[in-house]
C-alpha cells in the first residue's frame, strides 16, 4: 500500500467515525449497569452506573439539564448560589429578631 492509498483509507475511516459520533449524539446512547458485592447473602456495596451521552440540545429535549444548576459549570447558578446564602443569612437574622 502505498503513502496515498494510506491517507484514502485514514480520511474514510475518520468520515466514518465522524458519522457515527453525530448520529450517537443525535440520537442519544445509555449505558447502564449494577455492581453487588455481597458476601454470604449480606449486600456490602451496590454501586449503580449510567452514563448517557448526546448532545446539550438532545439532552434537553429528554429533560436533562443539570449543568445550568451546577455552580462549577454555570456563572449563573453561582449567583445564584450566593443571592440564596445572603437571604438564608438574612432570615436567620430576622428569625432572631422576632425571638428577642
Amino acid at each position: 500500500m502505498n503513502n496515498s492509498e494510506s491517507r484514502m483509507q485514514h480520511s474514510v475511516q475518520g468520515t466514518n467515525l465522524a458519522d457515527i459520533l453525530e448520529r450517537v449524539l443525535d440520537k442519544g446512547i445509555v449505558i447502564a449497569g449494577d455492581i453487588t458485592i455481597s458476601i454470604v447473602d449480606i449486600e456490602l456495596l451496590n454501586i449503580k452506573v449510567r452514563l448517557l451521552i448526546a448532545s446539550v440540545e438532545r439532552a434537553m429535549e429528554m429533560g436533562i439539564n443539570w449543568w445550568e444548576s451546577d455552580p462549577a459549570l454555570s456563572s449563573q447558578a453561582h449567583k445564584l448560589e450566593v443571592e440564596n446564602r445572603a437571604l438564608q443569612e438574612r432570615l436567620e437574622r430576622l428569625e432572631a429578631q422576632l425571638q428577642a
